[in-house]
């Protein structure tokens, strides 16, 4: 059955009068494709068009009516709290003009050919997809319109999709969706050229705040399905022992006790993946059995010997000082404008300044552990799992069973959380490996949260070292930054010890102050562990240095810091990212997504107006400020800091301002500033994974605090920058997290005159009994 196909009608009658109101364009032939436009082949591709898989924009794949009208939209994205099961199909929905009560949403399998890129990730979702969901529903509304106008023998011009029919307001005639879409679906698509977007006075759920949540009363009532909730009949449970330390591997196992555990059904060794580990398996000792305690009983049960390797003696308390070494050392600029080691040399030693900014390995810490389940049967795997990936789990996993890509089929749950920790689908390969070990039978395998933590693909942990020499009016004549950092890259290429373009285009080299000599140089230093992508990845150190050392730079100069930071940023102006070195600017074209400080600067005046910068507060209490170009978006956040008697920090309030051009769903928009703010605090006040003897030390929330609810700001104000339809669309979901951190030290200095240059702030303030 076709998508729109549900009622029988004759096709020749219906098709003719479709050519004739088509005309001449209706001879093109349509093949459903990346973004649907005509490129030169030595074209450059931006967006999405430069993802694996591009963007596809075919209503044939994306939307099918019933004969009870009920329209169904895939979600092509995964979702993890972010929205985009409603904001997506949302988008289509509007554009075709339904009825959202009558919507239903079915999430994609992994099919990268047919839907185009679903990698869920880099905040682009809505900014790749937005313009191809609208096309989406655009195209069915005028093949429902057109077969009405059949129907009715009117052009189709007098005809209009609205709120779940097709009117003919001459007449007074309608028919409901469902009565036309048998013969909209026997139409030819209609070429482009036919296609016409509504106006912004036209929509009904863009950029509006009513749109409820597709997901919503599923996700409060406990009827929706995560990772970790697959049942499959005959299934069995796992977990695995993994090696304790990265690129260790197994020794010896003794395994009598843990086959006696009641339940316990088998034990398999599993290959290592030595490093690079890329999305590999760790390897180890996996345990399955009828349920998963059993399973959990069984692994403690085991009798474990491990070779450490190359990393037994990882201590990352001796790294730090690794770290420190090698950014007090020159080193290969990545950034070099002006004559900055000149002007530095230049300077008096008063007007000189200089600060180190330490910020440790960070953990994900999803709320639900990575979770998969496997079945192999007649040469086919099955896959059901919370993953941000879905191509990559299908080709890995075929991969790692020896089969057709097309012979493995990934069902996309929901996620309970992301931050870029599912998009590596080890578990997923884990989970298949055991499957096959059990003849194809289903199994579920499980993380428990001291698995999450203790083998995490960890945000890598850095120093940076910024100097300055400032002029007779406190302003900065030169600016020298050195970040050291184990790189992303080395989890996919061995050897690779040095951030790669795209880590130091996250607020490193990309430093829009106008300034006359700025050099960002690049030590080389090794990686110890899995590292991956996280929340703001490489922004969260770097935005964290940068505007701590802006606000240092400030008091030096005895200016108010707002005012200094204006200062710092210069006029209102577009700066091209390759002027700044970035040749990268997060995937987008640099003339649609200059850097541009006219925006940059609006969001400081938005974000300090409304919290009342400037404002008497009393003794012990601070604000704090701090922007971020991340993601293409432009983000300011002012953090008020109250310091108690014991030294702790509460929060009474946080106002974010955000520019990311429109806001497709607002209430989503705000609802992911708040959790960025939450997990930012969470991440600056208590986030921290140490190593020991090449081992993770903590092991639970118990030793890697997430923010507690007492904890939380008493009041989050988040501040939309008004954005139009013709904008470019910026990222959402990533862009509030890099300023909070430095808001929040630079707050805790108001409050108390104590930099904190080293995270997390944990007990620097406590007062000593």
């Amino acid at each position: 059955m076709s998508p729109l196909d549900t009622l029988s009608a004759p096709a020749s009658p219906a098709r003719r009068n479709w050519l004739k109101a088509a005309g001449a364009l209706a001879g093109l032939t349509l093949v459903a494709g990346p973004s649907g436009l005509v490129m030169a082949a030595d074209a450059v591709k931006y967006g999405g068009d430069k993802m694996a898989g591009g963007v596809v924009d075919d209503a044939l794949v994306f939307l099918s009516i019933g004969a009870d009208g009920i329209v169904t939209i895939v979600a092509h994205r995964s979702e993890m709290g972010q929205g985009i099961r409603t904001s997506l199909p949302m988008v289509a929905a509007d554009e075709l003009g339904a009825d959202w009560a009558q919507v239903r949403v079915q999430q994609a399998p992994a099919d990268e050919a047919r839907y185009g890129s679903q990698d869920t990730d880099g905040s682009r979702s809505m900014r790749h997809s937005f313009r191809a969901m609208r096309h989406v529903g655009a195209t069915a509304r005028l093949m429902l319109e057109t077969a009405a106008a059949v129907r009715w023998d009117v052009p189709v011009t007098e005809v209009k999709a609205v709120n779940h029919a097709v009117v003919h307001a001459a007449s007074g005639r309608s028919l409901s969706f469902g009565a036309l879409a048998g013969e909209a679906a026997k139409l030819p698509v209609p070429p482009r050229a036919r296609i016409s977007l509504k106006t912004a006075g036209e929509l009904r759920y863009i950029g509006q705040t009513s749109t409820r949540g597709i997901d919503l009363h599923d996700i409060v009532t406990g009827n929706t399905h995560f990772g970790i909730d697959t049942r499959l009949d005959g299934m069995a449970y796992a977990v695995i022992a993994r090696p304790p330390v990265f690129g260790g591997k197994l020794k010896s196992v003794d395994k009598t006790a843990a086959l006696k555990v009641p339940g316990v059904l088998r034990i398999v060794e599993l290959a290592g993946s030595p490093p690079p580990a890329m999305f590999n398996p760790l390897g180890g000792v996996a345990v399955i059995a009828r349920n998963t305690w059993a399973a959990i009983k069984g692994r403690e049960a085991l009798v474990l010997e491990w070779e450490d390797g190359p990393n037994g003696g990882y201590d990352s308390a001796a790294f730090r000082k690794t770290l420190e070494a090698a950014v007090r050392q020159p080193a290969s600029p990545a950034r070099d404008q002006g004559k900055t080691v000149a002007a530095l040399a230049a300077a008096p030693a008063a007007r000189k300044f200089s600060a180190e900014y330490y910020l440790p390995h960070l953990a994900h810490a999803t709320m639900e552990p990575p979770a998969a389940t496997v079945r192999i049967a007649d040469g086919k795997a099955e896959v059901w799992a919370c993953v941000q990936a879905p191509q990559a789990t299908r080709s890995n996993v075929a991969k790692a069973l020896g089969l057709a890509y097309d012979d493995v089929t990934v069902h996309v749950t929901l996620l309970g959380g992301g931050f870029g920790r599912k998009s590596k689908p080890d578990f997923a390969v884990e989970a298949a490996l055991l499957s096959k070990a059990m003849d194809g039978a289903p199994v579920k395998l499980t993380w428990t949260r001291d698995d999450d933590l203790q083998h995490d693909y960890l945000h890598t942990v850095s120093v940076e070292r910024l100097e300055a020499s400032l002029d007779a009016q406190g302003m900065p004549t030169a600016w020298l930054h050195r970040t050291a950092a184990p790189t992303i890259t080395s989890t996919f290429a061995a050897g690779a010890n040095k951030q790669a373009p795209f880590e130091l285009g996250m607020s490193a080299i990309n430093v829009p102050y106008a300034i006359a000599n700025i050099r960002v140089e690049v030590p080389e230093v090794p990686a110890h562990t899995r590292i991956g992508w996280f929340r703001s990845v490489s922004n969260i150190p770097h935005a964290f240095a940068i505007q701590s050392f802006t606000a240092e730079l400030a008091h030096a100069a005895k200016k108010d810091h707002r005012d200094y930071l204006l200062a710092l940023l210069g006029p209102a102006r577009k700066i091209n990212p390759s002027d700044l070195s970035d040749g990268w600017n997060y995937g987008e074209d640099p003339a649609k997504y200059p850097v541009d400080i006219g925006r940059m600067r609006h969001v400081i005046e938005l974000a300090t107006a409304k919290a009342g910068w400037g404002r008497k507060l009393p003794k012990g209490r601070g604000l704090g400020l701090a922007v971020s170009y991340s993601f293409v978006t432009y983000v300011a956040a002012v953090i008020e800091v109250e310091i108690n008697t014991a030294g702790e920090v509460i929060v009474p309030r946080v106002d974010i301002a955000m520019d990311c051009g429109p806001q497709i769903n607002p209430d989503r928009v705000r609802s992911q500033i708040e959790g960025a703010c939450i997990m930012g605090l969470s991440l600056a006040m208590s986030g921290e994974i140490s190593f020991k003897n090449g081992r993770v030390e903590q092991s639970n929330f118990h030793d890697y605090a997430v923010l507690r609810a007492a904890d939380a700001p008493r009041v989050i104000h988040t501040h939309l920058v008004p954005g139009t339809l013709d904008m470019e669309l910026g990222g959402v979901g990533e862009p509030a997290t890099p300023p909070i951190a430095p808001a929040l030290c630079n707050a805790i200095f108001a409050a108390t005159g104590k930099r904190i240059r080293a995270l997390p702030v944990g007990m620097q303030l406590a007062k000593k009994r």
